[in-house]
C-alpha cells in the first residue's frame, strides 16, 4: 500500500539520550578514567548516532567541564538541587547514570533508566542497619531501570543481593605503554614496587606498609590522588620511619606511563573491587603484576597475575620474590596480550548497541500494541 510505504519511510524522531557522570570533580580514579573514556568514546560516535539512529546525546556533568568533549554532542549542568528533583528543559528517551554513587536524580520524564553498577562494595565494609540501609538504596535505584554490571562478579552480587538481572559490559584499560612518559623524579634510582590506585582503605593499604615494615631493602611507591586519607597516609608512613616508602600524589597520564615501565612489579592487594584498572594498565607494559584473590579480580587478572595467599608480609614477600624470578620474555608477553582484551573502544561499542536496543524497543512497543486495532478496523 503507498501509504504503509511512505510511513515506514517517515525519518524517527530525534531521541534525546543523558548521560550523567554526576558533580565529579576530578579524573583520577577509576570512576573518573570510566566516565572520561566512556564519554570520549561517545563524543566519537556522536554524529553517527544521531544521523544512523535519531540519538542526540547530551553530558551531564559540573560546567568547568563543558567542551572538554567536543562539540558534536550537549551538555547540561549539575546542580545542587538534582539530588532532590531534576526537571530539564527538555523531554529525554534514555536517562543513563554512569555509577551509583552518582546521586542525582534522573531527568524527570525519562522514558528509559540505565544504571551501571561498579561495585557493591558495601557488603565488605558495611554492618547491621548501615548495610542494610545500603542495600536498599541501590534496590530503590534500579526499580524500572535496566542495570549494567562491569565484571560477571558484580552481575553475579547484584542477581544475589538485588534480584537484579543486569547486562555485562566490561570495561577498557588504558593502553599508555606507546603514550609520551614524563620522567618522575622521586621514583629513579633503586628498583621499585609499584602501587596506584584512589588510596582508600579498600586498597589494603596497610598490608603494604607491614611489607614494607617488615622488607627495608625493597623501595615502594605508593600513587593515587590526594584527599584526607593520603594526608593520613603521609603522617603514618614518617610515624612509622618507613624510609622505603614514598607517596606520589596527583599524576597525569605520562607520569603514570614512566612509573608503569621502570617498576620491577606492580602490587594490588585491594580487598574490595568492581574491576580493579591499574592492574590492566601495568600489565599493558608486560609488568609482574600482584594481586589479592578477593571479589573481581581472579577475574580480571587470570593467569597473567601473580596472587597473594594472605597478606602476612613474609608471604607477601615470598610471592613477589617467586613472581619475579619466573617473569620471563615469554610470560611479559602473555600478560600484554591478556591486557588487550580490555579495549575502551569495545567498552563504548556495548553500551551504544545497548541504547539502540532499549530506544528501538521501546519505539517498537506502541507500533506492537496498535497493530491488533489497527488490523481489527481494516477488516
Amino acid at each position: 500500500m503507498p501509504g504503509t510505504a511512505r510511513t515506514a519511510a517517515l525519518p524517527l524522531p530525534l531521541r534525546h539520550v543523558g548521560v550523567s557522570l554526576g558533580a565529579l570533580q576530578h579524573w583520577h580514579d577509576g570512576l573518573g578514567e570510566f566516565s572520561r573514556r566512556l564519554a570520549e568514546g561517545l563524543a566519537e560516535r556522536a554524529d553517527e548516532l544521531r544521523r544512523r539512529d535519531a540519538i542526540q546525546l547530551h553530558l551531564h556533568l559540573p560546567r568547568r567541564w563543558h567542551g572538554l568533549f567536543g562539540e558534536r554532542l550537549g551538555y547540561l549542568d549539575v546542580q545542587p538541587q538534582q539530588r532532590w528533583w531534576h526537571r530539564p528543559l527538555q523531554p529525554f528517551a534514555l536517562w543513563h547514570r554512569l555509577h551509583q554513587h552518582n546521586r542525582l536524580r534522573p531527568a524527570a520524564g525519562a522514558a528509559l533508566r540505565l544504571e551501571t553498577v561498579h561495585d557493591l562494595n558495601f557488603l565488605h565494609d558495611k554492618r547491621g542497619l548501615a548495610l542494610a540501609r545500603y542495600r536498599w538504596r541501590l534496590q530503590q535505584r534500579l526499580q524500572g531501570a535496566t542495570a549494567v554490571a562491569i565484571t560477571r562478579y558484580v552481575a553475579g552480587e547484584l542477581a544475589r543481593e538485588t534480584g537484579a538481572q543486569a547486562e555485562v559490559i566490561v570495561n577498557g584499560a588504558t593502553d599508555l605503554s606507546g603514550a609520551p612518559a614524563q620522567p618522575v623524579p622521586q621514583a629513579q634510582g633503586a628498583p621499585y614496587l609499584l602501587h596506584l590506585s584512589r588510596m582508600a582503605p579498600s586498597k589494603n593499604i596497610e598490608a603494604l606498609l607491614r611489607l614494607a615494615l617488615h622488607w627495608p631493602a625493597q623501595r615502594l611507591l605508593l600513587a593515587g590522588p590526594r584527599s584526607r586519607y593520603t594526608d593520613a597516609l603521609a603522617a603514618r608512613i614518617r610515624a612509622l620511619g618507613l624510609h622505603n616508602v614514598e607517596l606520589l600524589l596527583d599524576l597525569d597520564d605520562a607520569q603514570k606511563a614512566w612509573l608503569y615501565a621502570h617498576c620491577a612489579g606492580f602490587l594490588f592487594p585491594s580487598l574490595a573491587e568492581g574491576f580493579g584498572l591499574p592492574p590492566i594498565e601495568a600489565m599493558h607494559f608486560g609488568r609482574p603484576v600482584f594481586l589479592s584473590r578477593c571479589t573481581c579480580l581472579p577475574e580480571v587478572g587470570g593467569d597473567a597475575a601473580y596472587y597473594f595467599d594472605s597478606f602476612e608480609p613474609q608471604g607477601m614477600r615470598q610471592t613477589v620474590l617467586s613472581g619475579l624470578a619466573r617473569h620471563d620474555a615469554a610470560r611479559a608477553e602473555a600478560v600484554r596480550r591478556w591486557a588487550a582484551r580490555y579495549r575502551w573502544a569495545a567498552c563504548v561499542d556495548g553500551y551504544v548497541a545497548l541504547y539502540r536496543r532499549l530506544l528501538d524497543g521501546a519505539a517498537a512497543a506502541p507500533a506492537a500494541a496498535a497493530a491488533p486495532a489497527a488490523a481489527a478496523a481494516a477488516r
